[in-house]
């Protein structure tokens, strides 16, 4: 049934954009400041994946672990080179160095990994199985449970446990965070590196699905901030609904439009969306201090 597949090829898509909407609300609540080189973080968890995985041939679970924890660094660096020395200074040109950071990784990509779209094989993306009279791929099953988890892991982490408090702190009141001893530095840092973490995993959850190559995560990027900003970037669960509503919308209309008309459509409602509920579906309006 087309309207099954597209169901559930949405959820999927969705659970991927807000996963990488995730990280601009973890970045955002913590340093007002987001990476706008999450898209290409994406791509980098997947390449890695790939070259891990695939090229290597290491053990799946190893490859996972260190493509992750490259792409923590990844984050780690985007924060103290190109986010830091600015936002410290009150500057917003964060937002063109994060942009740069993307586009030199995606070079660097290019230049080391090919040019060329590589498939990643994998064994829940080969054989598909029945549901409701559809054929799906038990991946793209998966690829939900794996992104609801996530966002309900973040949400345990950052409110029951010693670091998440601390994060939670700087959220509220960065100033009286330092004053009760809380290295807010470091706090920023590791939002960044949890952020492009998320992409990481989106990136690997995806990759059997799509071609893995080095532009592959410019417009998952573009429309996962769209999400961020339709889910109200100041709220974790908005984002992750924004996501799934996304996805859903975007598999429909190819389904029974076209992909010709899928940008043009998703991205109206999404205009039409925010003029109704400016503050996006769960955020909160901005309290201006007198």
């Amino acid at each position: 049934m087309l309207i099954t597949s597209a169901i559930i090829s949405g959820i999927g898509l969705g659970s991927m954009y807000g996963l990488i909407a995730l990280g601009f609300h973890v970045t955002y609540i913590v340093s007002h400041t987001v990476n706008f080189a999450q898209g290409s973080a994406m791509m980098l968890g997947a390449v890695l994946g790939y070259t891990f995985g695939i090229t290597l041939g290491w053990p799946i679970p190893l490859a996972v672990v260190a493509s992750l924890l490259l792409c923590g660094l990844f984050g780690l660096l985007v924060e103290r080179t190109l986010v830091r020395p600015f936002a410290e200074r009150g500057s917003n040109a964060w937002l063109m160095a994060t942009v740069a950071g993307g586009i030199v990784l995606d070079n660097v990509v290019l230049f080391t990994f090919g040019k060329e779209p590589r498939s990643f094989p994998s064994f829940l993306a080969q054989k598909p199985v029945e549901i409701f009279g559809a054929g799906v791929y038990p991946l793209q099953l998966i690829i939900p449970v794996v992104g609801i988890a996530a966002a309900l892991l973040f949400h345990l982490v950052t409110h029951r446990t010693r670091y998440g408090k601390a994060l939670l702190a700087v959220v509220q009141n960065p100033d009286a965070a330092r004053l009760m001893g809380i290295n807010v530095r470091m706090i920023v840092a590791a939002s960044f590196a949890i952020s492009t973490m998320l992409a990481g995993v989106a990136g690997l959850l995806i990759a059997p699905l799509f071609s893995v190559h080095s532009e592959m995560g410019m417009l998952f990027g573009i429309k996962a901030f769209a999400v961020a900003i339709l889910g109200g970037i100041t709220s974790a669960w908005g984002v992750v609904l924004a996501g799934l509503a996304y996805g859903l919308i975007e598999a429909l209309v190819t389904a029974y439009l076209g992909s010709t008309y899928t940008q043009i459509v998703v991205f109206s409602v999404i205009i039409l969306a925010l003029t109704i509920m400016p503050n996006g579906l769960l955020g909160r309006p901005a309290v201006n201090k007198v």
